[in-house]
């Protein structure tokens, strides 16, 4: 799997070609079109001569086999799955911000998530501990955080691994879970109410601490 940021055909085609030749193979599995967190940023891909062009030709030179996308702004721009639809396209995944404070503000999980499994669309779940921030909350522990985005409808929890500590946290984590009852999970929500009201530990949503082509737009072409 990798990602690409272009939006145009020209960037998204360049960027392609060298996701291939460094990952040193001649297909890929799943590409993803990169942070999707600008409400322009569907039409973009969609536009003619847009990034969608690229790809789809791609995909027909045998390249690439599922395509998607990934964003954590705003379920609004998330519902790029729309434009998709208008343009006779149907996405086999997409990726997205799942954890215990994104179930009480602007919520991927209450907008989003319901959208994909319903139409069969591959759910990436990202961000269990929002890049550690969840954390410092100090309401809920590592493990909590990756239960309860594990217990939601995804295909896959992806969770960042930077030292064998944590590897060892993740996989505990895995080897441990078990499938949480409503009452459960109303008791991790309900520690997490409060902090998470206003997006304070939700950094990828209320900044652009996390965006990275907000400080490189010439990635988008």
């Amino acid at each position: 799997m990798t990602k690409i940021d272009g939006r145009t055909k020209t960037a998204a085609a360049a960027q392609l070609n060298e996701s291939l030749r460094r990952l040193q193979t001649d297909r890929i599995d799943l590409l993803q079109f990169h942070e999707v967190i600008r409400d322009s940023d569907p039409d973009r891909v969609f536009a003619q001569g847009g990034g969608m062009e690229a790809v789809l030709e791609a995909q027909k030179a045998g390249k690439v086999r599922f395509i998607g996308f990934t964003g954590h702004k705003s379920p609004d721009i998330h519902l790029m799955l729309a434009t998709a639809s208008k343009h006779d396209f149907k996405f086999d995944a997409v990726q997205m911000p799942l954890n215990v404070m994104d179930a009480h503000f602007n919520s991927f999980e209450k907008r989003v998530l319901p959208v994909l499994t319903e139409n069969g669309i591959g759910v990436l779940g990202m961000k269990p501990m929002g890049d550690h921030i969840i954390l410092e909350s100090k309401t809920v522990a590592a493990t909590e955080c990756l239960y309860y985005a594990m217990n939601l409808p995804t295909s896959v929890v992806i969770t960042g691994c930077d030292s064998m500590p944590i590897l060892q946290q993740a996989l505990h984590a895995a080897r441990s879970f078990q499938p949480m009852d409503s009452s459960h999970v109303a008791a991790l929500l309900a520690k997490t109410s409060k902090a998470a009201e206003a997006g304070q530990f939700e950094l990828y949503k209320t900044s652009h601490q996390f965006d990275g082509t907000y400080a490189n737009p010439q990635w988008l072409g």
